[in-house]
């Protein structure tokens, strides 16, 4: 370095310290970009580069050049400013500049500068204070916080969270359960392509956050027209060693809230509950290091339903399915993240996830008066369920900040060991059934995107390829006699499902507007091979290419009031459960069946949203409406000469789902911070007429059906002490419509208490879930020619103990 740059060098250094004495707030956005000479090009090493506020010229922050001319600026928020670029031999530049919330990387490209042999400017430096709206698409939520639902599982978890709601195993977002679940992003076996269930089983304690996604931009796959949920795995990337273990215990179901009915051994109560965890990482330079185990240990009467199906004939059956259910689950994640160079990064990570359920299930059938007894359905059901995935991710950091390319592939297997015993006692003779079904789904994902930041918002495209193939195999072994199998509709099947796909986002923003355009065009060809021996059902499968639009655009009134309209459109393909052939016979009389012909639903979705924030809270609202093409739904008919009831899943038509949805946060003191989220819709589904081919071809028909619903939380944050929380947490949910009938209301009351310990790095926690005991579900169904209720009294109620340790 010669004498003159290590003069320009000083005087930048010196002037940058002399304003970064006064710097006092955290930024958000990183400025790039590149200082050259006007008449040749050349880059200008060690010129000054200084951000000052437009309304005060007050100092927001500064850097110098590197040798290449090229400089970096991280920490401004956003706002208004000017940029003030100078060295010495060089005319000064001042450059007007908005930093808006859409991206947190903006490149100012190439900036040239005029020589002045006359001239040296003294250099400035500056970052910025001021807050930022959200972009009203996502909301974060961390687990940290949920103090009434700790311990548990994180669909558990996820009941108190604004908009959502959980009912029979699925999760829905504003009354609507067609969900897309991601785990760190991605989709995996473990939460479901789907089926959601696997999410009761995954502990509350390895999650980090979670991140609610109602209308999610072109980047994301255009599965789950109700939004995206997406899961992160707590990950920590400090220097050194340092982690986190715990453990919870509890007990469930602490008292009987129904009597069984006549025949039936008693329902699980004080079902044991626990939990151990512990997460690890370590770092050195250019190596992190980090392991994430749980363990979750559960017994829970996971269902006691009452049912009593009314015919038209007059006849009436009454019957209770209680399940006993014990579960072992256990996940291990652990990965490594190298930087390769200074702007490559690798990550590569494994997950293990093993599902052991037995379930034991007793279902008594008997007339009005349950004086006589018609059958008495005993089983045990042997599920193992694994799951592994490997992910590699590698990231590509160019000079530029913001500018990425990224790569990943991941591998999941996952496999489904399902084995049924019955007991099928008939007033005068006793049979014994068995089957057995393996499942092994192999999911490839291939994805590329690439990001480039602009000087007033950013460029993302990217593209995706996805192999999914399921083979699956049932076998019945039936009583010829007394058996309510239908033993035929076994043997081989498999779904093969390839989606390429090409997506493009354009992101622009200034001082009043923010535009979000975005367009993914997705091809799928799927294929579902059926046994040619199979008595109804032929192979069937379908192919599309679709374009999915998504736009948003908003207007910011100032920093703290925002308005913006989204619009989407999105898909909810089948999943393979939804197409199985195979009957399922959990239940002895109502019998589950899918549907091969089965084709997707098409969603075209229209949200206004507003956002306020005040010194001490916030207020959001939302008008929504989203119109459905083929809604898929479950239909339960019965057929002529047989008691059975079979629910099979068909395209119903067309539905509509209009709502309005709000969430006021506010710290009322600094002992007590409530949220309030309401949420209220109306559902409508047009009438409609199916056939159903399963066990033989009918039709059925349905009047169009109308109502209003909603839900209503309350959480409540208690903080009696610098070191304890109290959280108490109420859920309401309005009555509803159903396919073919109605559900009826239902509330909750949690409870949790947080005490930290041993210098902040230890932590107690007690609480109740349901602490009255008051959730049950109740439904009614309208069939061709039979009605049924069911109330389920499943458990609910769990109160648990808990304590971790960071180290």
């Amino acid at each position: 370095m010669n004498y003159s740059n290590k003069i320009k060098r000083f005087l930048a250094l010196v002037a940058i310290c002399v304003f970064a004495a006064t710097l006092s707030a955290q930024g958000q956005v990183t400025l790039s970009g590149i200082v050259k000479d006007k008449s040749d090009k050349t880059a200008v090493p060690f010129a000054g580069i200084i951000v000052k506020t437009e309304k005060d010229s007050a100092f927001a922050g500064g850097t110098i050049t590197d040798e290449e001319g090229r400089f970096s600026l991280a920490g401004i928020k956003s706002g208004n400013y000017t940029m003030e670029v100078s060295c010495m031999g060089y005319v000064a530049q001042r450059i007007p500049l908005y930093l808006g919330n859409l991206s947190n990387f903006l490149d100012l490209n190439t900036i040239e500068l005029e020589a002045d042999q006359h001239l040296l400017d003294e250099v400035v430096v500056v970052a910025n204070q001021s807050g930022t709206s959200s972009r009203l698409d996502k909301k974060t939520y961390s687990l940290a916080g949920n103090i009434s639902q700790s311990g548990g599982s994180v669909m558990q978890a996820m009941q108190n969270l604004p908009g959502v709601t959980v009912r029979d195993g699925k999760i829905e977002l504003r009354g609507n359960d067609k969900v897309a679940i991601l785990m760190d992003g991605k989709q995996t076996a473990l939460t479901g392509f789907g089926d959601q269930k696997g999410l009761d089983n995954i502990p509350a304690s390895s999650i980090e956050r979670i991140e609610i996604i109602n209308n999610p931009s072109s980047k994301y796959d255009a599965n789950g027209s109700a939004g995206i949920i997406n899961i992160i795995y707590k990950k920590n990337d400090r220097e050194g060693f340092n982690g986190k273990a715990g453990i919870s215990t509890g007990l469930g179901a602490l008292w009987q809230r129904k009597e069984n009915l006549p025949d039936v051994p008693p329902q699980y109560t004080m079902t044991p509950k626990i939990n151990p965890s512990v997460s690890v990482n370590y770092r050195k330079e250019k190596v992190n290091l980090f392991f994430q185990g749980d363990y979750l240990y559960t017994e829970t009467l996971n269902k006691n339903e009452y049912v009593t199906r009314t015919y038209t004939d007059g006849s009436i059956v009454r019957s209770q399915l209680k399940r006993n259910r014990d579960t072992h689950f256990a996940t291990l994640k652990a990965g490594v993240d190298w930087d390769i160079a200074t702007n490559d990064v690798l990550t590569v990570s494994g997950l293990y996830g093993s599902e052991k359920i037995i379930d034991h299930g007793d279902q008594p059938f008997f007339n009005e008066d349950l004086t006589q007894r018609r059958r008495l359905w005993k089983f045990i059901e042997d599920e193992l369920k694994t799951t592994v995935m490997a992910t590699a991710a590698y990231r590509h950091k160019f000079k530029e900040a913001g500018h990425l390319l990224n790569a990943g592939f991941s591998y999941t297997f996952h496999r489904e060991d399902e084995k049924y015993f019955f007991d099928n006692i008939l007033t005068d003779v006793q049979g014994y059934d068995w089957f057995k079904l393996i499942s092994d789904e192999q999911v490839m994902d291939f994805n590329v995107d690439y990001i480039k930041p602009l000087k007033s918002g950013r460029l993302e495209t990217g593209i995706k390829f996805r192999k999914r193939d399921i083979p699956t195999n049932m076998q019945f072994n039936a009583d010829k006699d007394t058996s309510a199998f239908d033993v035929a509709a076994g043997g081989k099947a498999a779904y093969r499902e390839l989606i390429p796909s090409v997506y493009g986002n354009f992101v622009y923003e200034n001082p009043r507007w923010e535009t979000e355009i975005g367009l993914r065009i997705e091809y799928v060809n799927l294929k579902y091979e059926v046994n040619p021996n199979h008595p109804t059902y032929e192979s069937d499968g379908y192919n599309y290419i679709e374009p999915f639009p998504t736009l948003r655009l908003a207007y910011k009134f100032n920093e703290r009031n925002k308005i913006s309209l989204f619009y989407n459109r999105r898909v909810d393909r089948p999943n393979e459960v939804d197409i199985r052939i195979f009957p399922k016979y959990d239940d002895a009389e109502i019998v589950k069946v899918g549907n091969p012909a089965l084709q997707p639903q098409f969603t075209n979705a229209v949200e206004l949203g507003f956002k306020t924030i005040w010194h001490t809270g916030s207020w959001y609202g939302a008008v929504y409406h989203k119109m459905t093409d083929g809604a898929i739904t479950r239909i339960s008919t019965a057929v002529p000469g047989n008691d059975l009831i079979y629910a099979i899943f068909q395209n119903a038509g067309r539905s509509y789902h209009t709502g309005v949805e709000m969430i006021l946060a506010q710290d009322i003191s600094k002992y007590y911070t409530a949220n309030l989220n309401g949420n209220i819709y109306h559902n409508r589904i047009n009438a409609f007429t199916v056939e159903n081919k399963y066990p033989v071809l009918h039709t059925f028909s349905a009047n169009r059906q109308n109502m209003y619903s909603g839900n209503v939380k309350l959480n409540n944050l208690f903080r009696p002490g610098s070191q304890s929380e109290i959280q108490v947490s109420a859920v309401w949910l309005a009555p509803d419509i159903i396919p073919q009938g109605k559900i009826r209301a239902r509330f909750s009351l949690d409870l949790g208490i947080k005490q930290t310990i041993q210098k902040g790095k230890g932590e107690l926690i007690f609480n109740v879930t349901d602490l009255l005991n008051t959730m049950a579900i109740r439904k009614t169904i309208e069939g061709n020619t039979f009605r049924y209720t069911l109330d389920d009294y499943y458990e609910t109620q769990v109160m648990r103990i808990g304590y971790s340790y960071k180290f």
